[in-house]
C-alpha cells in the first residue's frame, strides 16, 4: 500500500478485542478519516432502533425493514445518512436487508472515493476488494481478553459479556457470509492479521503502521 496516493485501511475484528480503538488511533496516526458505524447510526436515527438492534436483525437470514418502514419517509436524507447527496441511495417501500447491503457498499465506495480513510467493519475488505490502493486487516484476541474488555467497558457480568460476544459474532458472521460469501474468518481475507493480546491499542496502530512501511 501506497500511502502517497489516496488509501484505505479496512479493519475486521473480533468483538472486544478492540479493533475499533485501534481503527480511530491508526486514523488520528495517519491523520485521515475514520468511519466506522456511521451508517448504522443514521439507521438507527431513521428507522428508531438501537445500533444493537440493527447488527442483530441484519444477521438474520431474512427481509426485516419493511417492517419499521412506516415509522418514517420512504427516502432519508443525504444529511441524515451522513455522507455526501451523490452517494445516498433511495430506499423504496420494499427495501429489504438486501438493499442495505448494497447502500452500505456504495456509500464505502464512496467514503474511498473521496480520499484515504481507515474503515472499522461494515464488510470493508469485500465492499472494496477493487480498490487499487488498500490493506485489510484483522485483529483477534482470546476469549478470555474479549470477556474482561467488554466486562470493564461496558461494566457487564461474564456471562452477558459472553452473550454479547456470542450474538455479534454471529450476526456479523452471517451477514458476511451471506452477501460476501466467505467467513469474516478466512485469514486470506486480510494482508495482516493481529492478535491483541499483550498490546495496548495504540501498540497495535503502530504495529499496522510499520507493517505499512
Amino acid at each position: 500500500m501506497n500511502t502517497l496516493e489516496p488509501f484505505v485501511i479496512t479493519i475486521s475484528r473480533e468483538v472486544g478485542s478492540g479493533g475499533h480503538t485501534v481503527g480511530s488511533i491508526l486514523a488520528e496516526k495517519l491523520n485521515v478519516r475514520y468511519c466506522d458505524k456511521q451508517l448504522i447510526e443514521s439507521l438507527e436515527k431513521e428507522f428508531g432502533l438501537s445500533a444493537n438492534a440493527i447488527e442483530n436483525l441484519k444477521g438474520q437470514k431474512k427481509n426485516w425493514l419493511a417492517d419499521f418502514i412506516s415509522r418514517v419517509s420512504p427516502m432519508p436524507s443525504a444529511e441524515a445518512l451522513g455522507v455526501d447527496p451523490k452517494f445516498s441511495q433511495e430506499f423504496r417501500i420494499n427495501v429489504t436487508t438486501d438493499d442495505i447491503y448494497k447502500a452500505e457498499v456504495e456509500i464505502l465506495q464512496g467514503i474511498a472515493e473521496i480520499g484515504s480513510c481507515v474503515i472499522a467493519g461494515r464488510s470493508g475488505f469485500f465492499a472494496l476488494r477493487d480498490h487499487p490502493n488498500k490493506l485489510n486487516v484483522f485483529i483477534s484476541a482470546s476469549l478470555r481478553f474479549r470477556v474482561d474488555r467488554i466486562m470493564r467497558k461496558q461494566n457487564l457480568s461474564e456471562e452477558s459479556a459472553l452473550a454479547v460476544i456470542k450474538g455479534v459474532n454471529e450476526a456479523r458472521e452471517n451477514y458476511i457470509q451471506r452477501y460476501a460469501g466467505v467467513s469474516r474468518y478466512d485469514l486470506r481475507n486480510y494482508d495482516i492479521a493481529l492478535v491483541a493480546d499483550g498490546h495496548t491499542e495504540e501498540e497495535l496502530a503502530d504495529i499496522i503502521i510499520s507493517y505499512i512501511k
